[in-house]
Formats: structure tokens, sequence, C-alpha cells
């Protein structure tokens, strides 16, 4: 009666706003049936996720209640289609708090945590509806089933089980209990990230200190600071544009040091934005999870369902890589210090150095300018880039929409046609930072997933991603540098994975985890490959072709530097996996000093940190990549395994390949699992080296 009561509530609060016109309750009239939101009202998320949940738990007891013996379609399918109006709510917050968020989002984020990870456990731990899958389960074999619908139906049961519908009912409270603060703290984390990133800046008022920077790079400096109505000032950020170029070319080391110690101290400053305290929550609460739930520790629960199956395989594998990327840091080192020497620049090196003379020592041996380089690679031209590929190698072809509502203002609309004319789905793009209101980095995610109707016709998905490029300065368009440029083709992967997908199940359109990033990873191999340089690199003034001497450098400079940049990852990979080995916590567990100990133990030079320090790991911290974050390079050597059969076959574009790429991995989603979707593109599994040879760090 008690669960009656509430869900009743719950519908009554989400039914109050059908006077306000909530858009969440209505069909959206809009082009491809996007979020209207122009419309959208931040009060109208709370009553619309109260009715969605509501919504979604009368349709769960119905399962239940089902007077018909359980079956693939009266249970299986019928838990797969449910949840619609949370489907239709659920992206459009998440999307809006990570590029648009405001004090008031966040509030909404933070009350709705604990009523959306009870309305989770209430689904995953009901003992009945377990009951039901597991009937269907135990007769899998006679069924009859094809092999996607044997996949979600496995998926749906390990899915339960993995959420400990096995455990007892105290087990089964506890773990609820856990959950709750688990989805808090993760919140907490990413909201005190995203607002100390918003709060530093660097204000210089002597243009003299800032020798070293472009006149693009001062321009922008010189805008922030009059957007924060000191006009007189230059400001810079920590925001990757700003601090990045910063940290490369400005000559003033105390500057540079003062802007690092900023980026490598975020939320960890003993103060209410402190992520230190909420870490060694989370790692105990997790290590307590996977304990509940029969496991040694919380690694080894995360990749059981993995392609890489358990820890002591993605330790090794990340251990094969560590020691000839530090060997190569290490002489990387060595030309860095060589050349503070000749600038008599006092030694020892530190972070503060590394990316500035490492910057200058390729400029010496490589005759390399990154400005002069950027030249080519305006945003519009990255952008026409990418879409030459996808024509190139499917046929598709994509159109600006200019009458729909948009996510942000700054945000462009993008319709994708198939080579037969068919609509495959939108993309949104928005490209440019937004600190204290949109989240760093970069990602790629749908406000509406691929899937079928009724009747069988195909809803085409609706995409977007988000980065967070170098914005246009005065009268130059955004230029971007070669690593956006290759984030941008990286991103746009993830978007294709979406637009290309045809499975009939939602329970069957994710990738396995550490498969996911493979979509995105194979199309970096296009960005800077010679021939398509010259169909879209165009230099921003003159129009001209990028000269092959370019070209060339932009192939060294893809190379040189390897070693810091793998050593880098590997380091937060590592780190990130060594938390979640942990079998205990102790009860004085010091986050730095833990951090400090895993470092020193692999012999991570100083001069490197890792990619991502301890209080601002959001990847494994907000959830996402907890113990995972290994799965970009685990991915890797699956994306340049896969790109080597194109330049086995001498042409990047073969269109049997393509093809291929596109319907036997694309499409198929989770319909099978990751290595075999592999085998069926590639004929074998991966040649790991694949992977060294690509970075330069193998034969």
């Amino acid at each position: 009666m008690k669960k009656l009561l509430t869900l009743s509530l719950a519908i009554l609060m989400g039914m109050q706003c059908f006077s306000q016109e909530n858009p969440f309750f209505r069909e959206w009239n809009t082009p491809f049936g996007a979020p209207p939101f122009d419309e959208i009202k931040i009060e109208h998320f709370m009553p619309a996720f109260l009715a969605g949940m509501a919504e979604e738990s009368a349709e769960i007891w119905a399962i239940i209640r089902n007077p018909q013996a359980p079956d693939f379609e009266n249970t299986i399918v019928a838990m797969d289609k449910s949840g619609e109006l949370l489907r239709k709510v659920s992206p459009v917050f998440g999307g809006q708090s990570s590029v648009y968020n405001n004090p008031e989002l966040q509030k909404i984020a933070q009350q709705l945590s604990p009523i959306s990870s009870k309305h989770r456990d209430d689904i995953s731990l009901n003992p009945e509806l377990f009951k039901r899958v597991k009937a269907v389960y135990a007769q899998k074999d006679e069924l009859n089933l094809n092999i996607e619908q044997m996949k979600l139906l496995e998926n749906t049961y390990r899915r339960f089980v993995r959420s400990g519908a096995d455990l007892s009912p105290e087990k089964q409270e506890q773990l609820r209990k856990i959950n709750s603060e688990l989805a808090s703290l993760q919140l907490t984390f990413s909201q005190n990230l995203l607002a100390e990133t918003a709060t530093f800046t660097l204000k210089v008022d002597d243009k003299s200190r800032l020798s070293g920077l472009s006149e693009a790079m001062l321009s922008e400096a010189l805008s922030r600071a009059k957007r924060a109505n000191e006009p007189n000032s230059y400001f810079f950020g920590l925001d990757n544009p700003s601090i990045m170029p910063f940290l490369e070319n400005a000559n003033d080391r105390d500057l540079r040091t003062q802007m690092i110690n900023a980026y490598l101290t975020r939320a960890n400053h003993n103060n209410n934005k402190d992520n230190k305290e909420i870490i060694k929550k989370l790692v105990t609460l997790r290590l307590e999870r996977a304990k509940v739930m029969g496991y040694t520790n919380f690694a080894e629960m995360s990749i059981e369902d993995r392609m890489s199956k358990d820890p002591e395989t993605v330790m090794a594998f990340l251990n094969k890589l560590w020691t000839p990327s530090l060997s190569m840091a290490k002489s990387e080192l060595k030309d860095i210090e060589a050349m503070m020497k000749r600038q008599k620049v006092a030694l020892p090196s530190s972070p503060a150095d590394w990316r500035y003379f490492f910057s200058k020592s390729k400029q010496q041996k490589y005759s390399i300018n990154q400005e002069e380089i950027r030249q080519y690679f305006t945003l519009d031209n990255v952008r026409n880039g990418i879409f030459y590929v996808c024509n190139r190698l499917w046929g598709i072809a994509f159109s600006e929409i200019n009458q729909i509502p948009l996510p942000h203002p700054e945000a462009t609309a993008w319709e994708c046609k198939d080579k037969d004319g068919t609509i495959l789905g939108m993309v949104y793009l928005d490209m440019h930072p937004r600190p204290g209101m949109k989240n760093g980095g970069a990602w790629c995610g749908s406000y509406r997933s691929q899937s079928y109707d009724e009747s069988g016709v195909r809803i085409v998905p609706i995409v977007t991603i988000a980065c967070n490029f170098t914005r246009p300065s005065g009268n130059k368009p955004a230029l971007l540098t070669t690593d956006e440029a290759n984030t941008f083709f990286h991103e746009f992967g993830h978007g294709l994975n979406h637009l290309f997908r045809e499975t009939k199940y939602g329970g069957t359109s994710g990738n396995q985890r550490d498969f996911g990033e493979f979509a995105s990873q194979v199309m970096e191999h296009w960005a800077f490959e010679p021939e398509v340089l010259k169909v879209y690199a165009k230099h921003y003034k003159t129009g001209a072709s990028i000269p092959n001497s370019l070209v060339k450098k932009i192939e060294q400079n893809e190379m040189y530097g390897q070693g810091f940049i793998t050593t880098e990852f590997l380091a937060a990979s590592i780190l990130d996996m060594e938390y979640h080995l942990l079998t205990e916590i102790p009860q004085n567990f010091d986050i730095e000093q833990f951090e400090q100990t895993i470092l020193d133990q692999y012999g991570l030079i100083p001069q490197i940190p890792p990619r991502y320090r301890s209080t601002y790991f959001s990847h494994t911290f907000s959830g996402g990549y907890t113990a995972g974050y290994y799965m970009y390079i685990w991915a890797e050597q699956l994306d340049s395994d896969a790109f080597e059969a194109f330049l086995e076959k001498k042409n990047i574009f073969d269109p049997e390949l393509a093809h291929k790429l596109r319907y036997e991995i694309f499409a198929r989603g989770g319909i099978e699992d990751a290595m075999d979707l592999y085998k069926n593109f590639r004929g074998k599994e991966p040649d790991v080296n694949a992977l060294l040879r690509n970075r330069g760090l193998g034969k």
C-alpha cells in the first residue's frame, strides 16, 4: 500500500503541470520531433521527472500483475519499452545541465538524485519482477529467439543480477542506501569541479609579461576581461582553449607556474568545494557495494561484463604500454632540459616547463609553428573535412537546419541523409567554452536514441556534440589546433555510431563499455591523412590548400611527443584502477598521499602530472568511466588495427571495408559481443602492436 500511495502522489504531482502547458506532456511538433528548447522552462523538469517515474512504475506493476505466464514479449520486451516519458525528459535535462548549467538546474539535480536512485532500485530490486525475468531466462534455449532477442534477454537478466536482485532483502536494503549516497556524491563532485574551474582567473595587467602569446591569444584574453568589466586587463582561465596555449607559449615562467598549479589543484583547497573527502567516501562506498555483491574489489565487479573481462587483463595491458611510453618520455625530457640549458633557464624542470620547452624543442627539430598550422584549420574547414570523409566512406551528406530550436544560441543543427536520400538523423554542434555554465572537455550524447515504432518505421536519432574549442577572435574565425581538430573527428565518430545504429531494442543498442570508444577513435585516423588534408585544410585568408611541407610537419608533430601524451594518459588510467583495486580503505585514508605513492611506485617523472589528478578526475569520480579510464587506449588497439586494414588495401576510402565498418560494427550496437563484432569486420582479432605502431612506440 505504501508503494501504491507513493506512486499515486507522484502521478498527482506530475499531472499538476498539465495546466501549465508543460512541453514534456505533449507531442513535439518540431523538425524531427526535436526538443522545443525555446519552450522548455526550468520549472517543467521536476514535474516531468516525477510523472515519468510514476508512469514507468505503473508499467512495471502492469508487467508483474500480468496473469499470463511470463514470456519474452510480455516481460522482456515490455520492460524494454517502459519509461517513455523518462526517456524524453532525462536527455534534455542532462544535456542542458552540461551546456547551459545554472544554480537552478543544479538544485533540481540535487533534489532528483535520491529520488532517481530509489526509482531505479525499486525496479532492479523488485523480487516479483525478477521472478518473471528469471522464468523467461530459464527457458531461453526453448524460445527460438533470434540473435538480438537472445542478447536482450541475456542483458536484462544480467542487469538484474548485477544490480543485486539475487541478494537477500537485508543486503538489498544495504545496496539501496549505498546507491543513493553514491549518486549524490558523484553529483557533488561534478558540481564542485564545475565551480572550481570557473572560479580561477589569472589576471595580468602588464602586457609585457605576456610575450610569446600570439595576437589571437591576447585578443581572446582581452575579450574575457571585457566580459568581466575589466577592459584594461588580460584574463586567462582553466578551460583548455585558454590554459593549454598559455602553457605552450607564455615566456613568463612564473605565470606558467601559477596557471599549472591552479589547474592541478582544482577542488583541492580545503574549502567547501574540496573533493578529497568526497573521493574517500566514493571509493569506500564502491568497495562496500562490491563486497555486498560478492566481489573482492570494485574493479572486479565493474570490468566483469566488458571486453577485458577482469582487472588482471587490464593491468597487464597498461603495464605493457607503460615501459616504452615512460622510456620515450624520459628521452623527450632530455630534449626539454637541453633546450632549457641553452636558454640558461634554471633546472630542474617542472610541470610548468614541459609544454613550453617541448614546443620550443619541436619547433627547433621540425621548424613547426603551431600558429602557422592553425591558419588552415578553421572550425568550418574541419567540420567540412569531417563531412567529406563521411561522404567518401558512406555517401552520407549533411546540411544545416536553420528553423529549429537549439539547446543553446551558439549551437547549430544539421540534418544527415543517407546516399539514397533517406534521413538518418540530426546532429547539434556546440563548439565553444562557457566557463561555469558548460562542462569542460568534449563529448557526444543524444536527445533521442534510434529506435523503431510499432509499425517498424525507424525513429531517427537526435545527436549532440559539445566541445570547448578556441573561439573566433577579432576578425579571425575560430582557428583550431591540431589537437582540437582531432577531437572534432573523435566526437563525430561517436555521432556516427548513433546515426548508423539499427537495433530494434534499447537494451541491445549500447556497446560494451571498453568498446565504446572504438567508433570515435577510428575516425581520428582520417583527420590528418594527406589525401584528406588537401581537401579541407585551407588557409582562412587565401583559401589555398595546405602545402606539402606543412602536411609533413603535422605528421612529425603527431609522432613527436607521444611519450608525454601516452604516459600522462596511462598514469591517470593506472590511478583510476588502483583506487578501485583496493580491498580495504583505511580510516585515515589520505587521498594526496595515496595518489603520490602510486605515481612513485610506477616511476612517473615529476615533470609529468597524470592527465587527471584525483580531485578533478571526473571520468572516474563523477561516474561513467569508473575503473574504466583505460577504455580509451584499450579501444585504440582495435581502431589502430582497423585502420591498418584500410592501409593494407592501399585505399583509405575502400568501399568494401567502409561498408563492413558501418554494417558489421556501427549498425549493430550491442547485438553481439564486441570481439565478435570486430572479428566480423576484420576477420581476425586485433593486433595489439598496431597501437604501439600508431603511437610510434613500437615497430
